[in-house]
């Protein structure tokens, strides 16, 4: 594979920028420096994980402040249902129209507009005055957390095949601790202008003030620091004739028509998704069933959320080590085996009834849980180099899907108590992880085929999404310098896993 530094006398000779890190013949970077703040590649990197945690602590504070909120505006339990449902639902057909952006304009202008165009939301959290008002307000706060996939597609452009589901796994996983770190953030706030002399009823809704903030600081931050590209922005390259202006409909076409996309949003809708249902109910669930203070709740609640410090980071960690090692099957076996362990220990979370058990197990479960959706996102790369953006909104979309209808079934009214939700919750987790036997590699084969006996190669894959036309016009050639670099996804050990057969599915994409 070919890596240059930032003094390569290739590149510069070429006319390419100069770069801190080594990096591919894409550009990407071959290796992950979590502590260096160097443009493009690391700077994006944090750009993306902060404007992401923004997001999140804007959608999960009034979980926070719930029992509050509740007594304020005299919600009943299927109202506070339906909020939490609306917090999720609305970023579902979000993700997938933020990955057709991302394809088409770039993650840096798709991800800053949206976050400017839903802070309106959070600050108008603090006028409502009734259930209707406050489910619209967290409706539309909830779109924010579309985010998530220009926080990917962006990762992804950066970079390579070797350390992709190591930086997919840190920024989305150091995102997602908005959602825990909003639980300590939201009540302390609270706290502090309760001390003021303000009435409870007054204080909840001075504090929403804190995380609009955040969120419009976070959109112009991106908008104004941030890359699309390692070599520019979209709208320069495509000026420049560097980098081809794709088609909505064959790059919408090329995503829907790859069931592994299909796969994955369903698999991610029982990790990402239960993640998401955690945050809108662990705190009310300790509250009420354990009557610990609104303090200790937040506390309890947040350890759940702040657990993606390493949980999320270590599933991106452990998929590029064992890709490195198994390739494409190595990453989905570890996929599997870490989800359906985090399926066992939330059946668990439901069953025990003190305390000190509850918070234990429910830690365990978090770093499955979590785990999972760093791993799910090592694998999302490969599935489509000219479609990246789409698939990884339909894998996103498909976490929010998945949250709605695990609200919607177990933990909307009175149907059923919130412990036995939790535990019918781990048995849909380990039941809906099933599909993922079925993604299939032509070029790497899958969980327990080896790759086709046809010999199809990664240029094989990845071409089949342009058609003579565009080849003619040189429109594929990034996709071919991916699929070179996507080569290490073979592994060390091809034949590691069991195999029923040398490759006898089908080679289509």
């Amino acid at each position: 594979m070919e890596e240059t530094k930032n003094h390569s006398h290739d590149e510069i000779n070429s006319g390419q920028q100069n770069f801190a890190t080594l990096v591919d013949s894409e550009h990407k970077a071959t290796e992950f420096r979590v502590f260096s703040l160097a443009a493009p590649h690391m700077r994006a990197f944090h750009l993306s994980w902060i404007s992401f945690f923004s997001c999140f602590v804007s959608t999960f504070a009034a979980p926070s402040l719930l029992p509050i909120i509740r007594d304020n505006l005299d919600l009943t339990a299927t109202d506070i249902g339906n909020a939490g449902i609306a917090a999720v639902s609305g970023a579902v057909f979000a993700r997938i129209v933020m990955g057709t952006a991302c394809d088409l304009f770039g993650p840096r202008l798709a991800s800053a507009s949206i976050i400017l165009l839903t802070t309106p939301a959070v600050y108008c959290s603090a006028m409502a005055n009734s259930a209707v008002s406050f489910l619209f307000v967290r409706f539309f706060t909830g779109f924010s957390l579309s985010t998530f996939v220009s926080t990917q597609y962006w990762m992804s452009s950066m970079f390579s095949a070797q350390v992709v589901g190591t930086a997919n796994g840190v920024a989305g996983g150091w995102g997602n601790l908005g959602g825990g770190a909003t639980q300590l953030i939201m009540p302390l706030v609270f706290s502090l202008i309760r001390n003021t002399g303000e009435t409870q009823f007054t204080a909840w809704r001075i504090a929403f003030f804190i995380p609009a903030l955040f969120q419009t600081l976070a959109a112009y931050a991106v908008f104004l620091l941030g890359q699309d590209l390692p070599d520019g922005n979209f709208s320069k390259l495509e000026k420049k004739g560097d980098k081809h202006k794709d088609s909505f409909l064959q790059v919408f076409y090329h995503a829907i028509t790859n069931y592994r996309g299909w796969v994955l949003a369903l698999t991610y809708g029982y990790c990402f998704g239960v993640e998401l249902t955690v945050d809108n109910i662990i705190a009310q669930y300790f509250y009420d069933r354990f009557n610990v203070s609104l303090h200790t709740a937040g506390i309890i609640a947040a350890s759940f959320g702040l657990a993606n410090i390493i949980s999320r980071p270590g599933g991106g960690f452990f998929s590029d080590v064992v890709g490195k090692r198994f390739g494409m099957r190595g990453r989905l076996w570890i996929l599997w085996v870490v989800q359906v362990l985090g399926g066992m220990f939330c059946i668990l979370l439901g069953k025990v009834a003190s305390l000190s058990a509850s918070v234990a197990v429910m830690i365990v479960f978090s770093v499955f849980v979590q785990a999972a959706c760093g791993l799910t996102f090592g694998v999302v790369p490969f599935v489509s180099r000219r479609s990246l953006g789409v698939i990884s909104g339909m894998t996103g979309g498909g976490g929010n899907v998945g949250a709605v209808l695990t609200q919607v079934i177990f933990f909307r009214g009175t149907r059923y108590s919130t412990e036995t939700g939790i535990t019918l919750m781990g048995v849909m987790i380990i039941c809906c992880t099933l599909p993922i036997w079925f993604i299939y590699f032509p070029q790497w084969g899958g969980m327990l085929c080896g790759p086709s006996s046809k010999g199809t190669t990664e240029e094989d894959y990845y071409m089949s999404e342009w058609n003579s036309e565009e080849k003619e016009n040189g429109f594929h050639k990034a996709s071919l310098k991916f699929a070179s670099n996507s080569r290490s996804e073979r592994g060390k050990m091809a034949d590691f896993a069991p195999t029923i057969s040398n490759g006898t599915p089908s080679t289509n994409v």
